[in-house]
């Protein structure tokens, strides 16, 4: 395959409160769209969104959010423009033929001669996606299973009927929403920690944070976790520095009664190439710090237990080397969320249901935080491809996949219009 023309729309969606983590926060999600058009005039589109503080908080906080989501397009735009004329056989192959000149030119533009990779590699996800759907039309493909790579399939084969909705419990969450979420019955949320301030006063407000939680999840049972408790996946994203202040705040759990019901923590270190999380009593999961397959393989030597796989935040190309290399190891992986428009929740749910389920939770385990997120969510699912899918919405806390859903490949075969009625320039 070669694609011959690229094009780019961007489309910006506001959220309804400042969405906060990593001890800042951001207003609303820049939806990038690509078109591209291969030798024999056959389209395909690939949607991504940005998440510049997700990504490298650094840059993050070194420009304005508008800035900072400019720089990261800016780095897509080079992909789009770098991808044109290379001949693949398959979407890694021409994901690896650029991927380390675009990161280059991240770190150029940016400036950041330390620039995370992650940056770069969710700028990647909609030419990533659209490159899938141009192999598919090339192979006749028309399943999510089709399209699995060969060596993969035994990896993906389940096929989960329920997957928990994990909604993500930010700093902002009113207490008023988590009580609607628990009773709409969620039973695993996703909780922020690492609040602003220094390490000592991050520590004592994430303390009281969870004790918070806890005062109101306690007095709610579930029959989808083995335990029949609410679970908590506790999510610093890199905020701590020092082991022994993480073996603080599980102390604290410990004490209080609820360190069981921590199924995970995830990305807890500012330098995790530096701390070994050996001996503390807790499953840890490495997320934006996976940025290669070399990563996944030293965090498994560092004790950790699972792995947070985002085919909507790093690239599908990438996902599937990611879930290789950490089921080989016998550690469970796990789809999280970059605050997914439905198009891409779809992306990662077709991941996350064809995983082993994960360890204390009946069924599988995905983040997804749109209805937390976007005051007009109920307006994006309108505009899904199959806006009345079942599968769309979740039931007591959990999406319920059938065979219409598995038929379907979660909608991702079809053209999203509300994204490529963009390119639709007046003549």
């Amino acid at each position: 395959m070669r694609i011959v023309a690229t094009d780019l729309e961007i489309q910006r969606e506001p959220f309804a409160r400042p969405f906060g983590f990593k001890g800042s926060a951001f207003h609303e999600k820049w939806n990038l769209v690509v078109r591209v058009t291969d030798e024999n005039g056959q389209v395909a589109f690939g949607v991504g969104g940005l998440a510049v503080l997700w990504s490298d908080a650094v840059v993050f906080a070194s420009h304005t959010e508008m800035g900072g989501n400019v720089l990261q397009a800016a780095v897509l735009e080079y992909a789009l423009q770098r991808a044109k004329d290379i001949e693949f056989e398959t979407p890694p192959e021409l994901f690896d033929a650029i991927v380390d000149d675009v990161f280059a030119y991240g770190k150029k533009i940016t400036g950041n001669a330390s620039l995370r990779r992650t940056f770069v590699l969710i700028a990647l996800v909609a030419l990533d996606n659209a490159a899938w759907l141009l192999y598919a039309k090339h192979k006749g493909i028309s399943s999510f299973d089709e399209m699995i790579p060969l060596q993969y399939k035994p990896l993906l084969s389940e096929r989960q009927s329920r997957v928990a909705i994990v909604p993500a419990v930010g700093y902002t969450l009113p207490m008023a929403e988590l009580k609607g979420l628990l009773e709409n019955g969620a039973y695993v949320l996703k909780i922020k920690i690492g609040h602003p301030g220094d390490e000592r006063e991050m520590v004592k407000k994430d303390i009281a944070w969870l004790s918070q939680i806890h005062t109101l999840a306690k007095n709610y049972e579930t029959p989808m976790t083995d335990s029949g408790q609410v679970l908590y996946y506790l999510d610093a994203n890199g905020r701590y520095d020092k082991k022994e202040s993480m073996a603080q705040l599980l102390d604290h759990a410990d004490k209080e009664g609820f360190l069981d019901r921590i199924v995970l923590i995830e990305e807890p270190f500012q330098r995790p190439h530096d701390v070994d999380v050996h001996g503390l009593p807790a499953r840890f999961a490495g997320d934006e710090s996976i940025e290669t397959v070399a990563d996944v393989k030293m965090r498994v030597s560092q004790g950790y237990g699972a792995m947070a796989i985002k085919p909507a935040g790093k690239t599908l190309s990438l996902a599937f080397r990611m879930i290789e290399a950490a089921l080989v190891e016998q550690v469970p992986c796990f789809v999280a969320d970059n605050a997914c428009v439905p198009v891409l929740v779809e992306w990662n749910k077709n991941i996350q249901a064809r995983l082993p389920s994960f360890p204390g939770v009946k069924g599988g385990l995905m983040e997804s935080n749109g209805p937390e997120n976007y005051a007009t969510w109920e307006r994006m699912l309108s505009e899904y491809p199959l806006p009345d899918a079942a599968w769309l919405r979740p039931s007591n806390g959990a999406f319920v996949l059938g065979d219409g859903y598995y038929g379907h490949s979660g909608g991702i075969f079809e053209i999203p219009k509300f994204y490529t009625q963009l390119f639709e320039r007046a003549k």
